[in-house]
Formats: structure tokens, sequence, C-alpha cells
């Protein structure tokens, strides 16, 4: 049997990654490629947790920006992010994987409550398990949720799933000159600003340790192959200075 290098993740979606060409909303076809992505690297006997963003439903910074209270604004975030929870669930288990959402939101009705301990048993037991609602926090994006449940259930590796492959020292959809970086350290992802995560999840990241794959999801198979420690888009971690390539 192949061995990844990596054995307990987890993947971080943007709640865009979920709404396909459309921009917005919900794709079921790109909802079901992805939970048939994620089914392979569990077979693999990988633990998988989950942080999907709710972007294409709400942005709690959007609404702020319009004049919104932003705590409200963000609360209304926190629950887009377990719409996009529920309908990953519902891909995987489908598709036969067991699977669990946990809300940092108590709503019992849909979602067990997050419990640091729970989640590792049901992990442990090959379920996949969806962290959504954020912290329960507002101010704190999703970005921040991937870095600190990482932290909490000691994940190897953050896979954040992008619609990029990887990290640029410019925007590569306006700069066609634009520069892909191989490896970078939290150091220089915080000091250039590249905009992969906030400064809090960078800052978390760095000091526990986690590793940060940035790679592109629209590719069938990366997921697997960043499980299985292959160089897909940017590898962020403890590293002195950043590599690009042209």
């Amino acid at each position: 049997m192949i061995t990844p290098k990596f054995r307990r993740v987890v993947l971080k979606l943007s709640g865009e990654a979920l709404a396909g060409s459309a921009g917005y909303g919900i794709d079921p076809d790109v909802v079901i490629s992805i939970a048939l992505q994620i089914r392979e690297i569990v077979e693999l006997r990988v633990e998988v947790a989950i942080v999907v963003g709710g972007g294409n439903i709400w942005r709690g910074v959007a609404g702020s920006a319009k004049g919104m209270d932003r705590a409200t604004a963000d609360y209304m975030g926190m629950l887009a992010t377990v719409i996009n929870s529920l309908a990953l669930q519902d891909a995987l288990t489908k598709n036969g994987t067991d699977t669990r959402v946990q809300t940092a939101i108590e709503m019992r009705e849909v979602a067990e409550p997050y419990i640091r301990r729970r989640a590792i048993r049901h992990l442990e037991k090959g379920r996949v398990v969806i962290f959504a609602g954020g912290t329960g926090n507002p101010y704190f994006s999703t970005d921040t949720t991937a870095a600190l449940r990482a932290a909490e259930i000691e994940a190897e590796v953050i896979l954040m799933a992008k619609m990029v492959d990887g990290v640029y020292d410019s925007d590569p959809m306006l700069n066609p000159a634009a520069k892909r970086f191989k490896t970078l350290s939290y150091i220089d992802l915080l000091n250039k600003g590249l905009g992969v995560m906030d400064a809090t999840a960078a800052s978390l990241c760095m000091d526990n340790r986690i590793p940060l794959m940035v790679f592109n999801l629209n590719q069938q198979g990366n997921i697997k192959r960043a499980v299985m420690g292959e160089v897909v888009g940017t590898q962020v971690g403890l590293k002195t200075g950043g590599e690009m390539v042209g």
C-alpha cells in the first residue's frame, strides 16, 4: 500500500471553490468533484479535517464596509460556512465517506457542537470532520479557524486549496509576469504581505510549526499529490527564504 507523507491534515477550502464558474452559490458538480478527491485520501487512511469558507454566499468584511455592524456581518458569514459544510457533508456521505460536521456556534439540529476530543476521536475512527461556524467569534477569518483547529487536533499540515497554483509575488490574474514561489518561510509570508492568509493565521501556524501547502484545487489529483508529499504549488514552512519560478 502506498504510504502518505501526512497522516492527519486540515484541508482549507474557500467558499468560492464551491461556486464553480458561477462565482456565487453552490455548484453541485463542483462539490461532488471535491468530495471524490477527499475520498481518495481517506481511502489511504489519512485523517481529514476540513474548514470551508463562506465567501460564495456572504462576506462579513464586505457587509461591514457597507455600514453593517461588523459583528453581525461576521456572524452571518459564519452561518454561510455552515451551509457550505452541510453541502459538502451531503456529497461525501453519498460517495460512502463517513462525515461529521462540528460547529463553533451551537445548532444541534443540524450539526454537532465543536468538541476537540470528540473531533479527534472521529478522525481516529476514519471519519472526515468538517469544522463550520469559524471560531465562533467575529473578527476572525476562516484562515484563522484552519490554523487554530490544526493546532488543536495536532494536524501535520494545512492543505490550502486555491483557485491558483501557488503563492505569487503579485496577482497573476493582473500581472502576467508574476512569479510563483516554490517555498516560503512564514516570516517572508508576513513581511511580504503576500495575502495567502491573514497575519493572525500565519502567526498561529508559525508559532505552532504547522507547515502550509498552497495549490490549485481545480487540477484533479492535487489533494492526493499534496498528501503524498509531492511538490505541488507553494510550500510554506520554517524555511529561511523563498525560491521563485518563472
